[in-house]
């Protein structure tokens, strides 16, 4: 286990180390920033650990306890407004630090959509992000208002793309983007990352024999996903439950960012700050398994990697 100052020393060496191979932040009017990209970074991946409740608290400890490592620590206020503004930023680092992860022969990647909920669904009236988050299902969540999150994991738990959508879009739809801009040469997305195979495997809501043509035909993409029971391609059990099997590190990973990453119980307000702290949220999971490789740790224990 590392002390809350170890872990941010490494995290801020290993952020720093990426942040120095990136283009300089655009020069705005007014004073500069009291603190550099790399420790906003640091202190946005930090913030999102289940050891603080909610983004208050994260600031009341960092006030108390954070100000040697970052003496130019600004208000709250200014440090969201940071954050927000080096969204894109944040999603390069989340895919870099997933991709970091990759072995050198993957033979598969995983894809799978989980609903993120943003309010009550009984509640009345539209709420924050209207016509952006939307009534949807998932399995996990039953009915929720919100929004959906596409996520692209390795056979190890790394995340190597993600993307976000309204809560009632179609996983085929999200899917289709995410295939789009991985095949083109220039992607408008910096957090779907680049194709490390051509192989994924997905669950029943992404099926469909027209579809998994155009996704090969048109993108690369070779994707695997079980038919519906009653379809006449429908798979043998012994096949389903192996596929489920290889499935089952998606479903660990996303609970890992619901859980040990709030990703469960916080509400944005702002699409901005949904995209911020949705990268956030991702980079830090993928932080964390870099960190463990690197202290020869399993990747994905996350519970006791600070001793708080």
């Amino acid at each position: 286990m590392l002390s809350p100052t170890d872990f941010l020393t490494e995290l801020y060496v290993l952020i720093d180390e990426w942040d120095k191979t990136r283009p300089l932040a655009p020069l705005r009017p007014g004073p500069r920033p009291e603190l550099a990209r790399s420790e906003v970074l640091t202190l946005a991946l930090f913030s999102q650990w289940s050891g603080f409740r909610s983004e208050r608290q994260f600031w009341r400890y960092a006030s108390c306890h954070l100000r040697p490592l970052f003496p130019q620590l600004p208000s709250r206020v200014q440090f969201l407004r940071a954050v927000h503004r080096i969204a894109p930023v944040l999603a390069h680092l989340a895919v870099h630090l997933g991709q970091a992860l990759v072995p050198t022969e993957c033979p598969f990647e995983i894809l799978d959509a989980t609903g993120i909920e943003t309010r009550d669904a009984r509640r009345r009236g539209i709420g924050w992000l209207p016509g952006i988050a939307a009534k949807g299902k998932c399995t996990r969540e039953g009915w929720y208002v919100g929004l959906r999150l596409l996520v692209c994991v390795t056979p190890e738990g790394a995340i190597t793309g993600f993307g976000i959508g309204s809560g009632n879009t179609n996983e085929r739809k999200l899917a289709e983007t995410f295939f789009a801009q991985r095949a083109a040469t220039s992607s408008d997305l910096p957090s779907i990352g680049h194709p490390v195979t051509s192989w994924y495997l997905t669950d029943g809501g992404f099926t469909g024999l027209r579809w998994e043509r155009h996704w090969l035909v048109d993108y690369g993409a070779m994707v695997i996903c079980p038919p519906e029971r009653t379809h006449r391609r429908a798979w043998a059990w012994e096949d389903r439950r192996w596929f489920a099997g290889k499935r089952q590190i998606v479903e660990t990973t996303t609970e890992k960012l619901l859980s040990m990453f709030r990703m469960a119980t916080d509400r944005w307000h702002t699409l901005t700050g949904a995209l911020a702290w949705t990268a956030a949220k991702i980079a830090a999971c993928n932080a964390a398994m870099v960190l463990n490789r690197h202290h020869g740790r399993p990747l994905l224990a996350f519970a006791d990697l600070i001793d708080w």
